[in-house]
């Protein structure tokens, strides 16, 4: 059954520097702010964070060990995220003139994506490809 309605599902982070990760994800990737919440008194502890992707979609996420929740006492750093791009040639350019850390530079699948996939600074790894999912 084809979709026509946006995507629903929505990847959650933790990172021990959220931050830090917002502008990382801005700049080495090109997500886009849409929401943050700051812990009251502590602007480095994020509650909770929002960023969108341009072709849609986007990523949640907050700080590791803000709370005693499921999401609070999750592992950073061990999340792998797919997210589909229409130019992951200069993607990669502009993830690594970032820092992001090359795990496989760019590949043509057999399955016809063009693809790569970096770690960010907490290790977590993102693959940016052409593939858009089965039809």
């Amino acid at each position: 059954m084809k979709s026509t309605t946006p995507p629903t599902v929505w990847p959650t982070l933790t990172f021990r520097d959220a931050p830090k990760a917002i502008a990382f994800l801005r700049d080495a990737f090109g997500f886009e702010e849409t929401a943050v919440f700051p812990r009251d008194g502590t602007p480095s502890v994020i509650e909770h964070a929002e960023m969108r992707w341009p072709l849609g979609g986007g990523v949640m996420f907050g700080s590791a060990g803000k709370d005693d929740s499921a999401f609070g006492r999750r592992q950073p750093g061990t999340d792998a995220v797919y997210v589909v791009c229409d130019d992951p040639d200069a993607l990669l350019d502009r993830a690594t003139a970032a820092g992001a850390v090359v795990v496989q530079g760019l590949v043509d699948e057999d399955y016809g994506s063009r693809s790569f996939t970096v770690s960010d600074p907490e290790g977590n790894l993102w693959c940016f490809g052409t593939y858009r999912g089965a039809e």
